[in-house]
């Protein structure tokens, strides 16, 4: 396929980056006949590593169409890399501030003037634990719902193992595999020539993530979960059974209780003299504990302290007899 021009800066970003990936990798690439070889097109690519854009513009590369990433605005501001990234015709995002639409109608000039846009619609490296893609966002479908251009799905997978999600150490050797998959276009014509709701735009983007998740399943060869890709509320687990709606149960009134209603209705009643003789022998008054000699229990109990009481204090009115005793004695020896 004749490779269009790419201008110098993207011409050097390939010499200086293509040997080194032809070095440290190996290359599995499919589906390279599902690229369109004219016009603009929209690829929706899944993220599994800071390095997946080197790896997946290989593949691209290799096609003869060169992609515009859309890169996060902050790419662009490191130094040389920023420089590199802007020659080469790659989109900055500006997300949440007024810059935002630029990326928009950058991408839409690109597909107009016939050439390639790479999104990522997850919008950054998926969290999930298995790596199997997040729901989408909506740029792919809003840019290709605007322009009438094809979406090609691409999975890639591998280059998790050359640089682990959110880590910054290659892992160089043993040489790792780059396997890309891209897949025939994804039918969106149930969402085109509609007004772009947000409705629309969410069912175009789940039809997108479908498409790329059936391609990261032939290529790691194992089934995906039942929401990869997906937005939850849009999926049913079947592992999950409806719970029955369980009825209202009426409260239970205690035994021997009468309601107040049963009591208005039957109107006053003559006591039974049987009832009436048991509740007095219920609550005989013998059966309840004494509390007059509990209070004189409590008072008795606390002998010590009267005891050592009358032995420090001498009261006035106690007399002595111990005086009397030795006058007793004197006078019966004087006697004497």
């Amino acid at each position: 396929m004749a490779r269009r021009r790419i201008g110098f800066w993207y011409r050097l970003a390939v010499v200086v980056i293509k040997p080194l990936l032809l070095l440290f990798t190996k290359r599995d690439w499919r589906g390279t006949e599902n690229i369109p070889t004219s016009g603009g097109f929209v690829t929706a690519v899944n993220h599994i590593s800071y390095v997946d854009p080197l790896t997946y513009a290989h593949f691209q590369y290799d096609t003869g169409r060169v992609p515009r990433f859309l890169a996060k605005s902050g790419l662009f501001k490191i130094p040389f890399v920023g420089r590199v990234l802007a020659g080469a015709g790659q989109i900055p995002v500006y997300r949440d501030s007024a810059d935002a639409a630029l990326a928009f109608r950058a991408a839409v000039e690109a597909i107009e003037k016939g050439e390639c846009v790479a999104v990522y619609p997850e919008g950054t490296i998926t969290r999930d634990k298995t790596l199997w893609p997040m729901q989408g966002k909506t740029g792919a479908a809003r840019i290709a719902l605007t322009t009438g251009a094809p979406v090609i799905p691409v999975a890639q997978w591998g280059a998790h193992e050359l640089l682990p999600p959110y880590g910054k150490r290659p892992r160089l050797f043993p040489r790792k595999t780059m396997r890309v998959l891209a897949g025939p276009p994804v039918d969106l014509d149930a969402f085109r020539d509609r007004e772009l709701t947000a409705e629309v735009l969410r069912g175009a983007t789940d039809k997108i993530m479908e498409a790329v998740t059936e391609l990261l399943v032939k290529l790691r060869d194992e089934p995906a979960p039942p929401n990869a890709g997906l937005r939850r509320s849009s999926v049913k687990n079947p592992e999950i059974e409806p719970v029955e709606p369980v009825e209202p149960v009426e409260p239970v009134e205690p035994v021997g209780s009468v309601a107040a209603s049963d009591l208005a209705k039957s109107g006053p009643t003559q006591a039974d003299p049987q009832v009436v003789g048991r509740a007095d022998e219920s609550t005989d008054v013998t059966d309840a504990p004494d509390v007059t000699k509990a209070t004189h229990v409590t008072k008795a109990t606390d002998v010590t302290k009267v005891t050592d009481a009358t032995k420090v204090t001498d009261t006035p009115d106690t007399p002595d007899f111990t005086k009397d005793t030795e006058r007793v004695e004197r006078t019966e020896e004087g006697r004497a």
